[in-house]
């Protein structure tokens, strides 16, 4: 094999990863969304996502993609671990189809007219043009899309078939395929090689081409097969680090998946070589033969495991057991029994337990994302994203569970509880939205190195002050019931207000004497933005506290005819706007 002949292979081998890469992006884009939601509404047991699995793998060429999906819908709480293991069967036996498809390369240019690689690429690159050059139509376009990547995968696919044909008579290459007939050598080398490509589609077509040589045997094809499937979990794993611990379960199920897989049917079928002697084993294999067989040992795999889900399930929960967040989450879950719906006192009495819980994680988040930002700390900056995942996974919980009782019988007390309790779900909700969105810019400026300057930080530091101290009068207005708590929440936010405002004009005033930076003036400017946001909601939680009178107007006048409303705000205004030094 000549310098030529490699740099053809490893261009062959970047058009092939490049067209499988354009094919499988507009492939989800001419799906858009529905893919995902057909993943979620419909994976209610083992058989269906594993059909599921399989024809969404199937069709957007990446079971590392599928999978991740799954992850995802396990992490927000919609979808379970055993519902998700089954889609991850399927997608295990999705991915094989890539390899049928790349078969049509094995037609080769001998063939006549329209049968032959060449003219079959050419015809589908012409239509992929015309469409995505031509058509205004967005979906016509991603059609466009998909059939140019097809194209230049196969052209890639021909180009490295091309450039390998001389190693058939090549001692040193037919040594080295030998030795990976080894199954510990072949399945470490094939695990190795997806693990770098991130892609068990792209290392089949790249194995499939090497069959061209006439020297791959079937003994070296199956276990750098084995070793594709494992190595293929590699970016699941990657994208479950930094997610819960149900979306670290699946992603470590795909991986026992693979292994399970390939330790059984390697035992099986080397147990019975060594006694039967198959005759094919030192036979050459080519594309249509390394197919099949990736098809078959996938097809085993999912069949010997599918009886055996819940055991895979017990087993990821035995290596990633509950944390403390994940308990307490299930103990909150647990209070939402639907049997209490029927009695709707008792229902609203145990999901005012459950927000309670919410309400002191939003808490948690807000203080997550100040000290982000005072101290620079990264994992500050993660645990506020984590805990608005966490409320995300409550809201959607809790507010299925709540709303169910908008068609119950209510009495007028229960119905004011109700609309009180959605109303605070949404507020605490949006508070740990916000906490994120502080916790994301305080990350922005570690990464850029902005530090504001000292007049800057010193507001800043006064902001986040109030802004905690709000959002725990809220937590505390809603747990306890605590109305003095409720009515300081309005005061404070008004005090937010005009301490923000005047916060602004003083930043003006610090770029303007250059003192601070345009961009660090942007960073200020939103943080401050955020807690006033944050004020807002807090007023809408702490109202669940007032009786209705109080609670169900939108009018700051009647807040203000309180007796006790002047003495807050003189209290807020020499704590907080009195307490701003020179500019």
């Amino acid at each position: 094999m000549t310098v030529f002949d490699l740099i053809n292979m490893l261009g062959g081998m970047g058009l092939f990863l490049f067209g499988m890469s354009v094919m499988g992006d507009c492939l989800k884009k001419v799906a858009g969304s529905r893919l995902e939601m057909i993943l979620y509404r419909l994976s209610g047991n083992p058989l269906k996502g594993i059909l599921l699995g399989t024809g969404v793998t199937a069709l957007i060429q990446s079971s590392s993609a599928t999978s991740v999906m799954a992850v995802g819908f396990v992490n927000s709480g919609m979808m379970t671990v055993r519902q998700a293991i089954g889609i991850v069967l399927g997608a295990v036996l999705g991915t094989s189809v890539t390899g049928w498809i790349l078969c049509l390369n094995s037609l080769g240019s001998g063939a006549a007219g329209i049968f032959s690689t060449s003219t079959l690429t050419g015809l589908v690159s012409l239509t992929g043009i015309i469409l995505w050059m031509f058509s205004k139509s967005r979906t016509r376009k991603n059609i466009g899309g998909v059939l140019l990547g097809f194209a230049v995968l196969m052209f890639g696919m021909s180009t490295m078939s091309g450039s390998v044909t001389s190693l058939r008579d090549d001692p040193a290459f037919i040594s080295l395929l030998t030795r990976f007939s080894s199954p510990v050598l072949g399945i470490l080398a094939g695990l190795l090689i997806t693990a770098v490509l991130q892609s068990a589609s792209a290392s089949i077509g790249i194995l499939q081409a090497l069959a061209v040589t006439g020297q791959l045997s079937f003994a070296t094809a199956l276990p750098i097969i084995m070793g594709v499937a494992i190595g293929a979990s590699v970016p699941v794993l990657l994208s479950a680090m930094s997610a819960g611990v149900n979306a670290k379960r699946t992603a470590m199920a795909y991986l026992a998946v693979d292994v399970l897989g390939a330790a059984v049917c390697g035992i099986v079928f080397y147990a019975l070589n060594a006694f039967l002697r198959f005759p094919f084993m030192d036979a050459p294999v080519g594309m249509v033969a390394v197919a099949l067989t990736n098809t078959l040992f996938r097809l085993a795999t999912v069949v010997f495991l599918t009886p055996f889900t819940g055991l895979l399930e017990k087993l990821v929960c035995r290596i990633f057991p509950d944390d403390a967040d994940t308990l307490k989450e299930k103990q909150d879950m647990d209070r939402l029994e639907p049997g209490f719906l029927d009695h709707p006192a008792l229902a609203l009495e145990q999901s005012a337990e459950v927000l309670a819980s919410m309400a002191a994680r939003a808490l948690e988040g807000v203080e997550s994302a100040v000290r982000a930002r005072r101290e620079g700390d990264r994992e500050a900056a993660k645990r506020a994203v984590g805990l608005e995942e966490v409320l995300d996974r409550y809201e959607d919980r809790v507010g299925s569970y709540l709303t169910k009782l908008l068609t119950a019988d209510l009495t007028a007390e229960l119905s004011e509880k109700l609309t009180a309790d959605l109303n605070a779900l949404s507020g605490l909700e949006s508070i740990s939205d916000r906490a994120e969105a502080v916790a994301g810019k305080a990350e922005a400026m570690i990464e850029a190195g902005a530090v504001f300057s000292e007049g800057a930080a010193a507001d800043m530091t006064l902001a986040e002050d109030a802004a905690l101290e709000i959002v725990s009068l809220a937590v505390r207005a809603f747990a306890e019931k605590d109305t003095d708590a409720a009515r300081r929440t309005v005061p404070l936010r008004e005090t937010m207000e005009k301490m923000c405002a005047a916060m602004r004009g003083r930043h003006i005033e610090r770029i303007g004497r250059g003192e601070s930076s345009y961009e660090n003036g942007f960073y200020f400017s939103d943080m401050l933005a955020e807690y006033e946001r944050i004020a807002s909601h807090c007023t809408l939680v702490a109202s669940a506290a007032l009786p209705k009178e109080e609670s169900g107007h939108a009018s700051r006048q009647l807040e203000r005819e309180g007796e006790n409303y002047p003495v807050y705000i003189k209290e807020y205004e020499e704590r907080f706007l009195s307490a701003l030094g020179p500019a």
